[in-house]
């Protein structure tokens, strides 16, 4: 092996990398460079691992390497597949009578309506891995191969959220095209009951638009709603998998698939799936199966790039051939955090997915899977990797005893840690934000990286916005006033431009500081200011927003419940929105704020610390210096957070040229999903470059 690299993991991600990884027996995964780039040395060792003559030229080096490019690119996607790769996806599974069987041509079988439905199960692919040859060590590998508060029923059919129909193409697509499988408990708008859900169904689409292949694969619940008949449009497959689950036995799972927006969004079917509630609980709390509903929903991700023949989509054809083997898994939190351990402990082992990678990404650090160790059994997992999942409770827990924790063993296996901002993968290195697991993350702080999410900037677009009074933009501001004026009539308080209207949206619960801003009403009110609470949660903080409101109804609204069309019309017609929460991993009210300029003042922890800049009064444009787009404080406590409120009234009131100037910065910064795809596909590449952490 042959390696220069330069790893700049720690840095920001969105800077420019240059790094480069070669291998005598496989072609290089990426080469982040135009030859121009390339010192003579490098070079040399370049030319020799690519069988180029030594005094190849920076305009030789560049044809060729675009050359390959343009040929590798033309063989992406199915049906347009080589024959040999057609047959590695397959030669390592025996399925007699499948109606996606390959034959030795490379070519799809055809289906057979009435022969039985197609499985596919590790068992099966450990009975014919033996009997496999291992392809030629002369034949060149590829360089990459592609292939609890939640909407009402209502909201959600109106299609608020609902999937445009015509795709968004980005302006920039990527060099290097990679096959993606998002997993994940909720993907919007078929499931959602907080951020992942919008992750789910926006990252991806972004990635889809710059080039890349992407599956989402999540449960197909339903709840006995209307919410499940936006299940309608998805088509069920002729596909079956078997999955063993150790002591659960056997479970065979069925497969739904939409093709939306680039995007192949599959839905893994099983009566776990069909319950009221919401995805995690109901009325009387969480579910007792939920590891075990998960870990399905782990195995079957796993399964769906190898059986399902839906990878002709992204090329324009209908179905085609799975994605293959060589793919990138992104699990999300805890819920498909199995699947690292799956790759390494089941398929690796059996030479499957032995180019595939993966990427846990973290949400939320709270959510564990934590489970006492006799679950370990029904994981599916072999006897020897109980010591990657093996867990021992801080001192400050409640509860002891040997236990597993699946993230934990997720950020293990992993090939690289991600979370939804840049403060938030430190945070959880530390005591204070790791929740016992900043141990088992500095082990791993090299491979750990943190990017902002971004937000549908067509949803959120206060030039376009059926739930506000009047369109408003940065050219022409005077339609904020008016969706100010038309809230303030809404909630009962006096029609004043003058008054300054605060607003807060969120779950009640402790994490995101309520009860600081409850605390906070009767020296708010005080200074003139009407406040507006949106939310639901903890019955405690329900009925003091309640009690709130009787006492100061001149000054305070507690909206005890939660509607789409209301929160738009608060980020609309508010001066300020206030996040007091105590952590926050990324957060994306403040940045629906700063898109409707409606200035967010929020405590410096995790995303908000990365996406707020502090109004700054002496900035000089002419020296490219920014005045700042909020206020952030610290602690999460009533008087900072007034410390901070009092500047920003100060500002409001007597120099309204720079609180507009304020309004304006906010509105056109770059919050788009674009961004975001642009920051993981770098980390995607580092992810692909490198060996697995765990190869079996």
């Amino acid at each position: 092996m042959i390696e220069c690299s330069m790893d700049l993991s720690r840095l920001a991600t969105g800077h420019k990398i240059y790094s480069l990884r070669l291998a005598r027996r496989q072609q290089p995964t990426a080469v982040k460079f135009s030859a121009d780039q390339v010192h003579w040395p490098t070079r040399g060792v370049l030319c020799r691992a690519r069988k180029w003559p030594q005094n190849s030229s920076p305009t030789q080096i560049s044809a060729s390497v675009a050359a390959k490019r343009s040929k590798f690119r033309a063989s992406l996607y199915p049906p347009i597949c080589k024959e040999r790769d057609s047959i590695r996806c397959y030669a390592k599974r025996s399925r007699a009578g499948s109606a996606l069987d390959v034959e030795k041509t490379g070519k799809q079988a055809s289906p057979q309506s009435d022969g039985p439905s197609s499985t596919a199960s590790v068992d099966s692919l450990q009975r014919s891995a033996s009997t496999t040859a291992a392809p030629s060590s002369a034949e060149p590998e590829p360089a990459v191969h592609s292939s609890n508060t939640r909407p009402s029923d209502e909201e959600l059919l109106q299609g608020k959220k609902s999937l445009k129909e015509e795709p968004q193409q980005s302006s920039h697509q990527t060099d290097s095209p990679l096959d993606i499988v998002f997993v994940s408990s909720e993907v919007a708008p078929w499931s959602k009951t907080g951020g992942l859900g919008d992750v789910a169904g926006s990252l991806p689409i972004a990635l889809a638009s710059r080039g890349h292949r992407v599956m989402v694969v999540a449960p197909r619940y339903m709840h006995g709603t209307k919410a499940d008949k936006l299940y309608d449009s998805t088509q069920l497959l002729d596909v079956k998998a078997q999955l063993d689950l150790g002591e659960c036995g056997m479970q065979e799972v069925r497969f739904y698939h939409q093709h939306k927006n680039n995007v192949d969004f599959v839905f893994v079917d099983h009566p776990v799936y069909h319950r009221p509630g919401n995805p995690y609980a109901d009325e009387n709390g969480a579910f007792g199966d939920n590891v075990f509903r998960y870990t399905l929903l782990s195995m079957a991700a796993c399964e769906a790039p190898l059986v399902l023949p839906i990878g002709g989509y992204r090329s324009g054809q209908t179905g085609g051939l799975p994605y293959g083997e060589k793919c990138l898994f992104v699990a999300n939190d805890w819920h498909a955090a199995l699947v690292p351990s799956f790759l390494a402990a089941k398929y690796r082992r059996n030479g499957v997915y032995t180019d595939a990678r993966s990427i846990v990404a973290i949400h939320n650090m709270s959510h564990q899977g934590v489970e006492p160790s006799s679950f370990f059994g029904k994981l599916g997992l072999p006897s020897d990797w109980w010591d990657v999942l093996e867990w021992k409770f801080p001192d400050w827990a409640a509860v002891t005893g040997p236990a597993i924790n699946i993230l934990k063993g997720a950020i293990l296996a992993a090939d690289r840690v991600m979370t939804v901002s840049q403060g938030y993968a430190w945070e959880i290195t530390t005591s204070e934000g790791g929740w016992g697991l900043h141990e088992v993350l500095q082990s791993r702080q090299d491979k750990l990286n943190g990017i902002v999410n971004g937000i549908d900037m067509s949803e959120w677009d206060p030039s376009n916005d059926a739930d506000t009074e009047a369109a408003y933009s940065i050219d022409d501001l005077s339609g904020k006033a008016k969706c100010k004026a038309a809230l303030q009539k809404e909630l009962g308080f006096d029609v004043d431009p003058k008054i300054p209207l605060l607003g807060w949206i969120g779950r009640l619960d402790f994490q995101k500081g309520p009860d600081v801003v409850l605390q906070s009403v009767e020296p708010m009110a005080q200074r003139g200011c009407q406040i507006v609470m949106l939310g639901s949660g903890v019955p405690e903080y329900e009925q003091q927003m309640r009690r709130v409101e009787q006492e100061r109804p001149d000054h305070f609204r507690g909206w005890v419940g939660f509607s789409i069309p209301v929160s738009h019309r608060i980020m609309a017609g508010c001066d300020i929105l206030l996040m007091p929460s105590r952590f926050e991993p990324c957060g994306l009210n403040q940045l629906f704020a700063m898109r409707y300029g409606t200035i967010p003042i929020a405590h410096a922890t995790g995303g908000l610390r990365d996406t707020i800049e502090d109004y700054n009064p002496f900035a000089q444009a002419d020296k490219g210096e920014s005045i700042g787009t909020g206020w952030t404080f610290t602690p999460p406590e009533v008087q900072p957070m007034m410390q901070a409120l009092d500047l920003a009234l100060q500002t409001y009131k007597e120099h309204p040229d720079s609180w507009q100037k304020l309004m304006c910065n906010g509105m056109q910064q770059d919050l788009s999903w674009d961004r975001s795809a642009q920051q993981y596909e770098q980390i995607f590449q580092w992810a692909m470059m490198d060996p697995p952490v765990r190869p079996g």
